[in-house]
């Protein structure tokens, strides 16, 4: 197969796969952690309004969707890459991050996890992703 096509598909699969982990993460955690009475955790209207009812417990999913989304994703880039193999998982991470980035703009979360989410959940998640499958 065309080492650009590969690339591309790649780029493709890490990205639906990192969002398929991303969403079971996030649709498996109110059932470990329930969010506060009358929140609504799939209507985003809700969630602005009850932004201020969360603990810092009701965060550690969010976060582990958005690192272990990006870790996949990473990871499925590099294995199906023909080239590029790390610079295609960062591509991952950074098509992840600018996500995020706009979650916190249309989501008002507490700045300190806006700050570790951005930090730690994506660029850093696909570089480890990639270091796990591609020892070069």
């Amino acid at each position: 197969m065309n080492p650009i096509i590969k690339n591309i598909l790649a780029i493709i699969a890490g990205f639906v796969l990192g969002s398929v982990v991303n969403m079971a993460v996030i649709m498996l955690s109110s059932s470990i952690i329930p969010p506060p009475e009358g929140v609504d955790v799939t209507n985003m209207e809700s969630l602005k309004a009850s932004m201020h009812l969360f603990e810092p417990r009701h965060f550690i999913f969010p976060f582990m969707a958005h690192a272990l989304g990006t870790l996949v994703g990473a990871m499925v880039a590099t294995i199906v890459a023909a080239t590029h193999k790390m610079k295609l998982a960062l591509g991952i991470g950074a098509f992840f991050l600018i996500g995020g980035i706009v979650n916190v703009y249309m989501l008002p979360s507490p700045t300190w996890f806006a700050i570790l989410d951005l930090a730690g959940a994506y660029l850093p998640m696909a570089w480890i992703g990639s270091r796990l499958v591609y020892k070069k």
